[in-house]
């Protein structure tokens, strides 16, 4: 086998090392990135609270947080038929079609039977 060829063993050798090398490069690096602090800044970042929009009793109410909504939702203003918009949307859209709201909608307990009320 020609030495010059690329499958010769000590150009596989080097080029197995040299792969090595270069991941174990990027492993520090990413390591680096994640761990790099800059001076002032905080920590950790909030995440964005979201931001709905609804038309209730023929009025655009919001912005609305997600606890404004469940609250709407436990009080049967928005209801499946209710058009809501939030950022990043084109257009609005019934309550049901957005999945965000749809999850709300599941997590809202039903009302309190009348008789598990204790007098």
């Amino acid at each position: 086998m020609d030495e010059s060829s690329f499958f010769s063993m000590n150009n596989l050798v080097e080029f197995g090392m040299g792969m090595a090398v270069a991941q174990q490069m990027v492993k520090t690096m990413n390591h680096s990135i994640d761990n790099m602090k800059v001076p002032g800044s905080s920590s950790s970042i909030p995440a964005p609270q979201s931001l709905y929009y609804a038309v209730i009793d023929g009025n655009q109410m919001g912005p609305l947080s997600e606890q404004d909504v469940n609250t709407l939702v436990r009080d049967k203003k928005i209801v499946n038929e209710t058009y809501m918009w939030k950022p990043g949307m084109l257009t609005w859209k019934l309550a049901e079609k957005i999945p965000e709201v749809v999850r709300l909608v599941a997590l809202t307990p039903p009302p309190i039977p009348p008789e598990a009320m204790i007098s």
